[in-house]
């Protein structure tokens, strides 16, 4: 029992910390993004995105149980991004300014 318990511990951190990275990144992505590309590609505004990502890394920071409702909707806001507006900006506006 005491092996399952270890191994299950060991997956959620990994889990965690991975997710950490996929919320930093849909960050970091926003920011070198350029503002008039968002609307452009009929999208929200730039700074909305940047809130919701930043909301979505803050609080999967402190939400450390991945399993957790509020862990899937951060997980969810993050995905929409990068699955759905970062396509459209980056068509937009080219590759990133870094």
């Amino acid at each position: 029992m005491y092996l399952i318990n270890q191994i299950e511990h060991w997956l959620i951190e990994v889990l965690y910390y991975g997710l950490l990275i996929f919320r930093a990144w849909a960050l970091i992505d926003c920011l070198t993004r350029k503002a008039p590309a968002f609307p452009a590609a009929g999208k929200l505004t730039k700074p909305t995105w940047l809130l919701f990502t930043a909301l979505s890394l803050a609080i999967g920071y402190f939400v450390r149980d991945v399993t957790n409702l509020i862990a899937y909707i951060t997980i969810i806001v993050t995905s929409v991004y990068l699955a759905d507006v970062r396509p459209a900006v980056r068509e937009i506006s080219g590759p990133s300014r870094w």
